[in-house]
């Protein structure tokens, strides 16, 4: 007999691309954008990529500690623990972060801690503020 995985697996089909050699990413094609014309913040994307891939090291044993992600990166600890937990928003919001594009109504800095709140009301934080 197996043990039942209670692991939770969201995959948001992206694609990057580099444009003037940086990366940009790009919802689905068959996702159009919001239709007021509002985008969530490059740097916004950037961070939740960029938290994902450390999310990813610490899983995949690349990384056996917070403190190695920041010795790699040049960066401290305490950022990397801050902005790691935007790899843990709620499937929801990076839904309508990162494949609808809405626009979010919190500063980086919030929505990193936002991660902290229950998975049901992030959303109401995250767009509502």
């Amino acid at each position: 007999m197996s043990a039942v995985s209670e692991t939770i697996r969201v995959v948001i089909p992206l694609t990057l691309r580099r444009r003037n050699g940086r990366p940009r990413i790009l919802p689905p094609p068959e996702t159009e954008a919001v239709a007021d014309g509002s985008a969530p913040d490059p740097r916004l994307l950037r961070a939740i990529a960029r938290a994902w891939d450390w999310r990813r090291r610490l899983d995949r044993g690349e990384a056996a500690t917070i403190k190695d992600i920041a010795a790699t990166e040049g960066i401290t600890d305490a950022f990397v623990s801050r902005f790691l937990r935007l790899a843990y928003l709620s499937p929801d919001v990076l839904e309508r972060l990162l494949v609808q594009r809405r626009a979010c109504a919190l500063p980086l800095d919030k929505l990193a801690a936002t991660a902290l709140v229950p998975w049901a009301e992030q959303a109401g934080v995250v767009f509502d503020g």
